[in-house]
Parts: structure tokens; sequence; C-alpha cells
């Protein structure tokens, strides 16, 4: 072959791959994994056909392929394809093709399934983030003034940690005023928020579980009132990988998923929510019957930590915001339901606050610490808030910059330990506090 004819045929594959690489709008990313399968997610920019296929890394030669999806514009050319070919405890790199082109991404491709460790071996050592707070500028539709959303790169240190998974907890994108009232604009919110650059490599290869609160359902403080609010159920499920949602079938996300020896509830406090400013009978956040469920869940569950996510925090005792304590009543039941319960190894994981605090409360020397995890945010405003009104806040764990969690369970089945680490934008440790298992009991 000539150079003239090597360059043509050079320039005709490049070609090739750049169409291809310009029809993927946001993703992949990982969603969630079980020991028989994962879910992989993509968006493309038009109708596309896409499929993964995927290979142990300790075994390339043998390669499993999932089905194949076109997509469509009425559900924003999303696919959520399954790996159903996995097998326990394996790590597998995957690959992406469009219209039968490999999509290459300089950043690594993989997914893990879950180890069968049951009867065999103490669990495995488990790692994963935990942010809350996204807000992705686009200055057309933003407020005036200066930009609500910055640092960027704090996704970019999330991924360098390496985690398992991440739990996002809530205002997992903001919807603007010119968004919430129709389909269209859920879509394009969503969309827009996805498709940061630097957010890819870290939805490329750690498993995501996601709640919502009330700027990813619908307006500010939004409630149980929202017309939209079916339309924001779709959405979430169309954008997000959880195993399950709806697990009282009366709408909403509420779901649950296992990870090791660890459980996790995944509570929605929106789609049945009374108004804020509603005092005019029976005022719900969660609502009875998903109370009802979670301690039922929580009653069942043989896990060592059970940690309950939801979008607002939950034990501080500032009556204030969107806090639980607004909704004196329904905390108390919830409260006293898991201590009559007897429940052992609850952690609280939320957000909303813009500021990070760990809360730990004990009502006597008879029952363990119950601790409330809030983080908070990732990219959106930071407020340096001192908590003043919450009895129960750890002083030294208040963050009122852009900041991010690693939650790392380790130990033999026994003698199980928690070490939470709060780490700032660039991946700078803020603080670290340990729990043992054996304390919450």
């Amino acid at each position: 072959m000539t150079k003239k004819l090597f360059l043509v045929a050079l320039l005709i594959v490049t070609s090739f791959v750049s169409v291809a690489q310009d029809k993927i709008q946001s993703g992949p990313m990982v969603g969630y994994s079980t020991m028989r399968e994962v879910l992989l997610w993509v968006q493309t920019t038009e109708v596309s056909k896409v499929h993964f296929e995927y290979f142990d890394k300790k075994a390339p030669k043998k390669r499993f392929k999932t089905a194949s999806y076109t997509t469509n514009s009425k559900d924003g050319h999303v696919a959520k394809l399954i790996a159903d070919k996995v097998l326990p405890g394996k790590k597998y790199t995957y690959e992406l093709f469009v219209n039968g082109k490999k999509i290459k991404r300089d950043y690594p491709m993989e997914f893990q399934s879950q180890t069968l460790w049951q009867w065999r071996t103490d669990p495995p050592e488990i790692n994963f983030a935990i942010g809350s707070c996204t807000y992705v500028n686009e200055p057309e539709f933003d407020r005036p003034g200066k930009p609500y959303g910055s640092s960027y790169e704090i996704f970019d240190a999330i991924h360098n940690k390496r985690p398992d998974f991440m739990l996002w907890l809530g205002d997992n994108t903001y919807l603007r005023e010119v968004d919430w009232n129709s389909r269209t604009g859920f879509l394009h919110r969503y969309t827009h928020t996805r498709s940061l650059k630097e957010l890819q490599p870290l939805l490329a290869s750690s498993h995501h579980y996601a709640i919502w609160d009330d700027h990813d359902f619908g307006p500010n403080d939004s409630d149980g009132s929202f017309p939209l609010k079916k339309t924001a159920d779709e959405m979430f499920q169309l954008f997000w990988g959880n195993p399950n949602y709806d697990a009282l079938g009366t709408g909403g996300i509420t779901g649950s998923f296992q990870w090791g020896d660890l459980d996790f509830f995944l509570l929605d406090n929106r789609y049945n929510r009374t108004s804020n400013k509603n005092f005019t009978g029976k005022r719900e956040m969660l609502g009875k019957e998903q109370i009802d469920w979670l301690i039922n869940a929580l009653a069942s569950s043989k896990a060592t930590f059970k940690f309950i996510a939801i979008g607002g925090q939950v034990l501080s005792t500032e009556a204030m915001h969107e806090n639980y304590a607004t909704f004196p009543e329904e905390k108390e039941y919830l409260i006293r339901k898991i201590r009559e319960a007897k429940i052992r190894g609850v952690i609280f994981l939320d957000g909303d606050r813009h500021h990070t605090v760990l809360s730990k409360m004990q009502e006597s020397d008879r029952v363990y610490p119950l601790y409330d995890l809030t983080c908070s945010p990732l990219t959106s405003g930071s407020h340096a808030s001192k908590e003043e009104l919450n009895a129960y806040k750890m002083e030294e764990t208040l963050v009122g910059e852009h900041n991010f969690g690693i939650l790392n369970v380790s130990g033999p089945k026994r003698d199980r330990v928690l070490k939470i680490t709060i780490f700032n934008k660039d991946g700078k440790e803020l603080w670290t506090k340990s729990i043992n298992a054996k304390d919450l009991k």
C-alpha cells in the first residue's frame, strides 16, 4: 500500500470512529450489580442501535454480548441493557458499540459482580461514595449573577478513590423554571447534567444508585401536590439504574439493594409529602405506609449495617428548612418503631443542607446510638452552617465547602467496622470517624 492510500484509509477509519463517538451524549454508566447481572446505561445523540460486549478481566478471550437496543427520541435516546452472563465475584471490562462501531474512551470502562461470600468467607471489604446536590450551570436558564455551580473537578476526585459504587443522596440535578412544567424540560435538564464532561469517568467504572430530593423531583420544596410527579418518577427511573423502584406499588422511588453484608433502604420523601406550609391536617413526609414497609424490611434484614437513604436530615433537632423535625409526629413514629423492633446497625444517610455533618442520638444508656450522616454539596452553593439548634451534631464534623464521603466497611464478620471519611473537592481528607458494628446493638 502506498503512503497516500494508507493515509486515505486511515482518514476513513478515523472518520467512522469520529462519527460513532459523536453519537454519545452521556455515559456509559454502570448501574446496579448483583451476582448474576449488571445494568449498563448509555445515552446517544440520535436514533442509534447500541449494545455492550464484556469479558472477565482474567479470561478476556471469552466474550459476552448484551441484547441490542435502538434508542428513540421519546425516551431521550437512553438505552438500559443487562449484562446477564456474569458470575459472582468477577471484574469485567466492557465495550460499547453504536451502530456496529466500537466506542473508545481514555478511561476505564469496567464493572464488577457481587461476591458470593455467604457460608464461605468473611464479608468482602466494601468502599462506597456518597454525595448530594449537583448543580451544573447553564447560563441561559440560570438565575442572573454569580454561577451557582462550581468545582466540577470533584467528580475526578471521587473517581480517583475508585469506590465500588456511589450512592447519590438527592438533588442530583437541579430543575429550573423552564424545566419542571413539561416532560421536554425534564429530559433536557437530566440530559444536561448527565453530560458533564468531568462526570463521565466516574459513571463508567463505579456502580451507581440514587434517591431524589426536591430539585430532581420538581420545584424547590416540592411535595405530593406536584402535578408532574409521575413524569418526575418516569425520568428518574430512565436516568438511574437502581434494581427496583416503587416497593409499595403506589408510585415513587422507594426501594432497596444489598452489597456484601450491607443493606440499603432508599426512601422517597417527596411523592406523598404534605406541603411544608399545610398544617390543616395530618402531616407526612414519608407516610405511614412507607415507614411500616421500612420497619418490616429492617426487621427482616440480617445486614451488619443498615443504611437508610433519605433526601433530608432525620435526626437533627433543628425544626427549620425541610428537616424531619418539621414533621415531629411522624419523625417520633419512625424512631419509636426502630427502637421497638430492636433494629441493629441503623445509620441514616442524607443530603439537602449544602453542608456536611454527622449527628449522633442516644436517648439513654439502654439503647445504642443512632447516627445520621448528612453529606452535601457536590457542586451547588455551599453554606458554612453551624447547625446551632441541632443538639445531636458532632461539632468537629461540620464542613461548609464542596465535599463527598467515602464509607469503608471492613473486618471479620463478627467485628465489622464502618470508617467514614469526608474529602474536599480535590480529594483532600477533612475528617474521619469509625463506628464499630458491635456498638450498634
